[in-house]
């Protein structure tokens, strides 16, 4: 089966950096399954998979723009402490915060000095070329509720939406 929209796809992949250090991995780990088609992965890797299939490798290089976007400095400020109601604040805690358009967003504590908390609205991974080594393990028709919720299901997903 061919991998197209509307299909669930499992693959295997380690995602390195232009150093070549290993950023994130599924290999000896249980595949990574998405819905082709609905935004459940990077755009540029999504693309590179369209039309392959079962037991097709992957390579490709994915530019920010087409993975998690530019780095934004305005996407970093630095808020009082009496922001966040824990005592022990530390970098890389990762807090849920109302952007200025109203959705939710996730801030990344980056630096405490004090009273100053230097908090950061970017993915971990914005501005970065992404390196993705994928092998294709499966490709099957999604179910009418997964093209619903726009994500797959597991085998014994509980699924309350």
């Amino acid at each position: 089966m061919v991998i197209d929209s509307d299909k669930v796809v499992s693959i295997e992949y380690t995602l390195t950096d232009d150093a070549d250090e290993v950023l994130d991995t599924s290999v000896g780990d249980t595949p990574l399954v998405y819905l082709h088609g609905a935004d459940n992965i990077v755009p540029g890797l999504e693309r590179a998979l369209h039309g392959k299939t079962v037991g097709d490798e992957v390579n490709v290089v994915v530019e920010p723009e087409d993975a998690y976007g530019e780095f934004e400095a305005e996407l970093v400020s630095v808020v009082d402490r009496s922001m966040f109601d824990l005592d022990e604040l530390e970098a890389g805690m990762q807090f849920e915060a109302e952007a200025p358009d109203g959705e939710t967003q996730v801030v990344t504590i980056v630096d405490v000095d004090g009273d100053d908390v230097t908090i950061d609205g970017n993915h971990p991974l914005a501005g970065q070329r992404l390196h993705f080594a994928v092998k294709v393990v499966d490709v099957r028709d999604a179910t009418e509720e997964e093209l619903t919720h726009g994500h797959p299901h597991g085998e014994d997903d509980d699924h309350d939406h």
